[in-house]
């Protein structure tokens, strides 16, 4: 029976002129994933100084190409353990594309694997501070809308922006895109944040001082693992009207239940990407969590203009903890799951 079994297998892997001849469905499945490299997490950056510390404290040194990825950053990484990293490319359309080199390649085998999408973010100080860790549970398209010039506004209208096919602000669009919203997988972004709350996270002179410019906490304290939602859009904005609109539109688009906290110009491409593997059966999108950390504020400081607090985030000091903590929230998370495979590879353990 075995010899049989080995047959099969065998004639499965001949080359695609054999047209499979003979092969099962589950046999083309089986000798499919016996070629390709297994992974149990697969981290996801989008550019090198997020990746680094990931790439060093998990000694992912296993390196494999992947055609359709960045020119500089053309390799996949992996280690012993089948942990995995890729860095993306910034904006939606490196994202989405390298997701989808990724996911279609037929290098690796996902369908058992989790997601930590990791990222650097601009962080609304009425939620959190420079350095904060921030889960998700709800991730929403910041730039998916119409708009008007903020000039041309009507005086009722409190922005420019509004809802595709809505006639003004505070309306909830039709959802025809698909791509407008996410809801993460409840019983993962609980496990997550449980496993990372009580994490040392990394903090900076720099940061310490620039925080005290804002009278109340979180602003003002030091960086800690919180969950809140994060908005997406290509634009990199700021200010204290835009952030007036993320919260707004985050709770508009999740009927009340998300609050925004973190902005970045990825994740409704990255996740719109992965729902596309995950519709061809190459992964599960229940088993992807994203991590934002706060690098900068997204608006001034008290007495600090809108254009200051854009323009002179450097500043603020935020950006290499925010690096760092990525790697400090997450790095719990990815022991448990490999150091419990056993567990996690059928699904979220209970609590």
């Amino acid at each position: 029976m075995e010899r049989k079994v080995t047959a099969g297998l065998w004639r499965c892997a001949l080359p695609l002129a054999a047209l499979w001849i003979g092969c099962s469905s589950a046999q083309r499945v089986a000798a499919e994933r016996t070629r390709l490299q297994p992974v149990k997490v697969l981290v996801i950056n989008m550019f090198a100084p997020e990746a680094k510390p990931f790439l060093d404290g998990l000694k992912l040194t296993e390196a494999t190409r992947v055609p359709g990825l960045p020119a500089d950053s053309a390799e996949i990484h992996c280690n012993a353990a089948e942990v995995c990293q890729i860095t993306t490319g910034m904006g939606y359309a490196n994202a989405a594309s390298s997701i989808s080199a990724l996911v279609w390649s037929n290098l690796f085998d996902l369908t058992h694997a989790y997601f930590i999408v990791a990222g650097i973010a601009g962080i609304d100080p009425s939620q959190g501070t420079t350095g904060s860790a921030a889960w998700a549970r709800y991730v929403v398209d910041y730039g998916l809308a119409q708009e008007i010039d903020a000039r041309d506004l009507p005086p009722e209208w409190s922005t420019g922006y509004i809802g595709i096919n809505t006639g003004k602000p505070g309306e909830k669009p039709k959802l025809d895109y698909g791509t407008e919203v996410y809801q993460l997988d409840e019983p993962l972004v609980r496990a997550v944040y449980a496993l990372s709350r009580a994490v040392q996270l990394a903090d900076s002179p720099e940061a310490a001082a620039y925080r005290t410019k804002f009278p109340l906490a979180p602003a003002n304290q030091p960086p800690a693992v919180i969950q809140c939602d994060t908005a997406s859009g290509d634009t990199w904005w700021a200010g204290t009207r835009l952030g007036k609109r993320a919260a707004e539109w985050t709770r508009l688009l999740t009927d009340g239940k998300g609050t925004y906290c973190t902005s970045q110009q990825e994740d409704n491409a990255t996740l719109t990407a992965l729902k596309r593997g995950a519709s061809a059966g190459k992964l599960d999108l229940r088993r992807v969590a994203v991590l934002r950390s706060g690098s900068d504020f997204d608006r001034p400081s008290p007495g600090q203009s809108e254009v200051a607090g854009l323009i002179d985030y450097p500043a603020q000091g935020g950006f290499g903890p925010a690096c760092e903590n990525l790697y400090r929230a997450a790095a719990p998370v990815i022991d448990a799951i490999v150091h419990d495979w056993a567990s996690w590879r059928s699904g979220v353990p209970s609590p």
